[in-house]
């Protein structure tokens, strides 16, 4: 069984051990993987970490000020918010393929981080890798943006805490942390957000639009007390016909994906019950201009992956 006390003692040892009185800095991003990460290694060298929010223009709904409020203002990190969507929009102009999506934005987070550091002459990069992120992207299955988004040649040291555990051991961590139910049980969001949720080439109105559908999504979920491993509503590439009062329209789709899992490695589509998913579908189309289908996704993993991209 696996012993969230003793593997945080170690961890914070061998932290103290690598990290030593240099700095270190941490690309937080709210999620249960970088939270923990975080608090394991501001427990091993408090100050000497600093913590760095990247608002790429592709978080979720409200989640810049939850972020900074709970770590800045409850937990008492050293944590510096940085907004920087035209700068990963303006590098994502043109791109399409999910492999270069992935890439581009890990790329564009070690510049963001590198910048950060020097000027606080920081030796170590933290991240939140766990073993599916490894397993996955060394499997030619998709690359994630802190394994294969990092460039060679980054001066940075890298400290990754939870590069041996599975999603369900990490939560189980940030229980033992004393993280709130908001952290430890919060779904996973990827490292690139809603860029790969909008399949192809990403806009400002599609980013727009998936924020939205996520947002509803997440709240009619929490309704309906349903608490899958893993939920997200993506948005394909073209537009559907459809019909808005007795006009014809020509919008977009919405895919929902809601899946059970235990360590992310495998997946299985979530009967959600109907009631639920015809609601999500009346407030997308009716609350978000420009939607005219929403469909949902009945897909295992695998052959599918969780996210689309």
């Amino acid at each position: 069984m696996f012993d969230a006390k003793g593997f945080i003692e170690e961890a914070i040892g061998e932290i103290k051990s690598q990290v030593g009185r240099e700095t270190a800095i941490i690309g937080l991003s709210g999620g249960v993987d970088s939270s923990v990460a975080a608090i394991l290694v501001h427990r091993a060298i408090g100050k000497h970490l600093l913590a760095v929010f990247v608002n790429h223009g592709f978080m979720r709904k409200g989640e810049e000020e939850e972020i900074v409020q709970t770590f800045r203002g409850d937990l008492g990190m050293n944590l510096v918010a940085i907004n920087a969507k035209k700068r990963f929009f303006k590098s994502l102009k043109g791109v399409t393929d999910p492999e270069a999506k992935r890439k581009v934005i890990g790329e564009m987070f070690i510049q963001v981080f590198e910048e950060e550091a020097k000027k606080d002459e920081a030796a170590f990069l933290v991240q939140g890798t766990i073993a599916p992120d490894w397993i996955e992207s060394d499997g030619g299955i998709k690359s994630h943006h802190n394994v294969a988004g990092l460039p060679s040649g980054m001066v940075l040291k890298l400290v990754e805490p939870l590069r041996d555990l599975y999603k369900d051991e990490v939560r189980v961590v940030a229980r033992e942390l004393g993280l709130p139910p908001s952290i430890s049980e919060r779904m996973p969001f990827p490292g690139p957000g809603l860029a790969i949720r909008v399949l192809g080439e990403i806009s400002d109105e599609k980013v727009d639009i998936v924020r939205e559908a996520n947002a509803i999504l997440e709240e009619e979920l929490k309704r309906a007390d349903l608490k899958p491993w893993q939920a997200l509503a993506a948005m394909p590439e073209g537009r559907s016909v459809g019909v808005k009062g007795d006009i014809r329209d020509y919008g977009y789709a919405i895919v929902v994906r809601a899946v059970e899992s235990i360590d992310a490695m495998t997946a299985t589509s979530m009967e959600m019950p109907w009631p639920t998913l015809k609601t999500i579908m009346k407030r997308i189309t009716r609350e978000i201009p420009g939607v005219t289908r929403v469909l949902y996704d009945l897909t295992d993993k695998p052959p599918a992956t969780i996210e689309f991209e």
